[in-house]
């Protein structure tokens, strides 16, 4: 039996508590990490959120994986807190559950994604296309 993108979507988000924006800006407040999924031409094109970590999406499993050596500081352990973000909220949901499958059980995705926090007035500032510490392989740090 052939599942379709649709499928893989509705499945993923069965198992995420996506908060909206607000909820997110809160979360992060408490201790989540905020991080931005997006390609940096859409982060060119519709701005960033102050200072999430920009992880594109082709690196992410590597950068969150406590175990792996590609990891971000601040991935010190399967209990961290990660709010993950695209444009408008798709692949970031795919992601997050990619993340649970890692056993990151605290991992999910802003509702309505990027699109929503700057609707919703949270803070964004005109963002920029250039990979940050996150993105790049480590020995280019």
């Amino acid at each position: 039996m052939s599942r379709t993108v649709a499928d893989l979507l509705a499945a993923a988000r069965t198992r995420l508590d996506r908060p909206g924006p607000h909820r997110a800006a809160a979360l992060a407040e408490a201790g989540a990490h905020l991080v931005d999924t997006r390609p940096g031409w859409q982060r060119v094109e519709e701005g960033a959120v102050p200072g999430a970590l920009v992880i594109e999406r082709n690196h992410l499993e590597w950068r969150l994986d406590p175990t792996s050596d590609a990891r971000v500081p601040q991935a010190v352990d399967h209990d961290v807190a990660w709010v993950l973000f695209c444009s408008e909220g798709y692949s970031s949901s795919l992601a997050a559950a990619s993340l649970q499958d890692l056993g990151l059980h605290r991992a999910t995705d802003i509702d309505g994604g990027f699109r929503a926090w700057a609707a919703a007035g949270l803070p964004v500032v005109a963002g920029a296309a250039g990979p940050s510490a996150a993105t790049r392989p480590p020995a280019a740090r």
